[in-house]
């Protein structure tokens, strides 16, 4: 799995980094940024939580 922020559709609620800051981290303009590469297995079920959890629906997997 690998999680992608679409960055023209997030508008820096940080809800996503709150529930999973091991794989989103935010720009010095407060905008989730995902983490390159695959995302670990022990941490999937937190990016989906946050996929759900996103208000603008900015995440997906």
């Amino acid at each position: 799995m690998k999680a992608h922020v679409d960055d023209e559709a997030c508008r820096g609620h940080g809800i996503c980094w709150t529930i999973c800051p091991e794989v989103f981290t935010l720009t010095d303009d407060g905008y989730a940024v995902a983490a390159p590469g695959g995302v670990p297995p022990e941490l999937e079920a937190a990016v989906k939580s946050a996929v759900g959890s996103c208000p603008e629906h900015a995440i997906s997997t």
